[in-house]
């Protein structure tokens, strides 16, 4: 998520200061990603620094006002417009725990995907009930929702996918050959007792 193209987009509809900005951002996203305040500031200094905003005047308060220049509207219109695109998939920490647990000894990798499984399926359980019970106008949650929804039934898809494919793949044991027979260990003759 970008924050600071974010802050763009508000500031792109008129002047605002800092707080103003975090509440707007928490607001337009459903609250879903808590914003801290000091990050705002920090990221409306870097903005002012790049010439994307100014601000109002030399007051530090935290009734400084903020205002999107020329550039920082070229700047927000074209993150707008571009589409993600990475060489490398990004960094996933449920991929990251699957891809570990398949070499540590004494973990059984499908115990792992069955417990993501399970806990994302409630997760998406309570996801949907809280969507149910929501108000029909509230379009930011219902956007929200929805696409937290569609990533958690990805993963769920992908761990199925993964699960089948560890099993077709688990390495076999080491196969004995028809004619060799199990070695018995050899025992010390006992000794007698006189």
């Amino acid at each position: 998520m970008s924050v600071r193209h974010a802050l763009l987009a508000l500031l792109s509809s008129g002047p605002k200061y800092g707080l103003q900005l975090r509440n707007e951002f928490e607001a337009r996203t459903g609250e879903v990603w808590p914003l801290n305040v000091g990050q705002v500031y920090t990221t409306l200094q870097r903005l002012e620094r790049d010439g994307l905003v100014e601000s109002d005047g030399d007051d530090d308060g935290p009734q400084k006002g903020f205002s999107i220049t020329a550039a920082g509207h070229d700047e927000l219109l074209t993150w707008l417009g571009a589409a993600e695109t990475t060489e490398q998939p990004p960094r996933d920490e449920l991929l990251i725990k699957v891809l570990i647990a398949v070499e540590v000894p004494g973990v059984e990798v499908t115990d792992v995907i069955q417990a993501h499984r399970r806990q994302l399926l409630e997760t998406m359980q309570r996801y949907t009930k809280a969507k149910a019970d929501a108000s029909a106008h509230d379009v930011v949650f219902a956007l929200v929702v929805d696409a937290e929804l569609y990533r958690m039934e990805a993963a769920v898809r992908w761990l199925d996918s993964a699960e089948v494919r560890l099993r077709q793949h688990r390495p076999a044991p080491p196969a004995v050959a028809p004619s060799a027979r199990p070695i018995k260990p050899r025992l010390a003759p006992a000794r007698s007792r006189r």
